[in-house]
């Protein structure tokens, strides 16, 4: 048994020493949540009583595996850049490769991600989920519940034999920004920043946080919806007139080449070097699903080192293109369970289909609507089965134990591991359209004599 099963364990039973007590400070909790800022649309986050617990072997295998991972993801940044024949590999519409190609104006090709993997807590060993670069968010709902779960019985107990900690998401990323911003040319000591994005879409209550952070700093910080931004004699300006030095940008790729006519004083101003980008386009790269099929190409292996490729080999799943003539037909819909199809560049887990979540038929019909449609850019992946762990919803009265699926998703500022968030389903779908939950998460460093 690891050290992370044993303590999750620990913490179960105390739980169930005095369920009635533990269920009265669940609700205090859940109180709080409920009237928190980790609310998106209306909607608030909604958590279990069992925190995520991780130790030391965790926080060196998450840093480790991000490590390697970003160093991949340059490797292939780069050779997009220099290699006509392998950009082809993308298919990305001219307009975006144009922006991808800019010459890079920081150091930083990755300024902040979240890495989501299915992790086993038994045996350290993960698969891939998904690479979010610009729209990384919930840094604000990780906050949130990590100050709730301190109102806990269960946390306050383990609290007395343990040393917890979590790791701090806002200042870490605004000293991460100033610092890619301050190896950009021309960079002011205390720029104006502008957090973007297509508002209808935005985290608002978590941008008006990291904009307190900026202030914090030194810096003027403002929210800004992407397509209000205006371009005028060289300068960049929000609405009120305030001129932008730098941009943290939330609005994610896709949005931006849906609604390209509708942002053409942003892109102009992009395009000029009239203000810094923080993450520039080249981060698509990386976001796209596509890059799982490429990862597994003998074109990427040929400039991978033998341990890099043996890493993509053993926790990126094997991705095909919908058209793909090698893909076993036959085997995709008689052992559905096995996969999964997803859309090259999508987000919030919109336009997914599991085998394990149809049924035959619809299974078939999921899969030759995209197979016969020649415009499809549909990817089917080998699908993971997400580790489960035992939890229980008593701040809905509710006081059996029940299993849960886990992602675990890895905050990276500046190519390194900053910190988690955990989320959790009843459904090995982890999406908002079933069953998501979240978690809060906790790293013990020591135990307590």
């Amino acid at each position: 048994m690891s050290e992370t099963t044993r303590l999750t364990n620990e913490y179960i039973e105390i739980t169930k020493q005095d369920i009635e007590a533990h269920e009265r400070t669940a609700k205090e909790a859940n109180e709080y949540i409920r009237n928190s800022t980790a609310q998106y649309h209306g909607r608030c986050v909604k958590a279990l009583y069992v925190p995520k617990i991780f130790t030391g072997r965790e926080e060196r295998i998450f840093s480790d595996l991000v490590s390697t991972m970003c160093g991949i993801f340059y490797k292939v940044m780069d050779a997009y850049a220099k290699d006509k024949d392998y950009r082809r590999l993308f298919g990305f519409e001219p307009k975006l490769e144009e922006l991808i190609l800019r010459e890079p104006t920081y150091d930083s090709p990755i300024p902040i991600a979240r890495i989501d993997i299915f992790y086993n807590e038994e045996t350290g060993d993960f698969k891939f989920c998904e690479f979010n670069t610009d729209g990384t968010s919930a840094m604000n709902e990780d906050r949130e519940l990590n100050i709730a779960i301190q109102k806990t019985k269960a946390y306050q107990q383990m609290a007395e034999t343990h040393e917890f900690k979590s790791f701090e998401l806002f200042d870490s990323w605004v000293e991460t920004f100033l610092e890619i911003y301050h190896s950009s040319q021309d960079s002011k000591e205390y720029p104006n920043v502008a957090i973007v994005d297509f508002m209808e879409n935005a985290t608002e209550m978590e941008f008006q946080i990291f904009a307190d952070h900026f202030r914090m700093h030194g810096c003027n910080a403002q929210l800004c919806e992407i397509r209000d931004l205006v371009y005028q004699d060289g300068a960049l300006y929000t609405p009120d007139g305030m001129q932008v030095d730098a941009i943290y940008r939330r609005a994610v790729t896709s949005d931006i080449m849906k609604h390209y006519e509708e942002v053409g004083d942003f892109i102009a101003a992009v395009k000029d070097n009239a203000v810094c980008l923080i993450g520039d386009f080249r981060t698509q790269i990386a976001h796209n699903k596509i890059l799982y099929k490429i990862l597994h190409l003998p074109q990427t292996q040929a400039f991978l080192t033998e341990e890099e490729n043996a890493f993509v080999k053993a926790h990126v799943p094997m991705t095909y293109s919908i058209h793909d003539e090698r893909l076993n037909i036959e085997e995709i819909l008689t052992e559905k369970d096995k996969w999964i199809l997803k859309p090259e560049d999508s987000y919030g887990s919109q336009g997914i289909h599991a085998g394990v979540e149809c049924n035959a038929e619809e299974w078939k019909e999921y899969f030759y609507k995209e197979r016969n449609d020649a415009d499809s850019t549909y990817l089917i992946q080998e699908f993971c089965v997400p580790y489960q762990t035992m939890n229980v919803d008593l701040a809905q009265g509710e006081r059996t134990f029940f299993p849960v699926y886990n992602l675990t998703g890895l905050f990276t500022y500046g190519g390194k591991f900053r910190g988690v968030y955990s989320r959790i389903s009843k459904s090995e779908i982890i999406s908002t359209q079933y069953s998501e939950m979240a978690l809060p998460t906790l790293f013990v460093t020591q135990k307590k004599v």
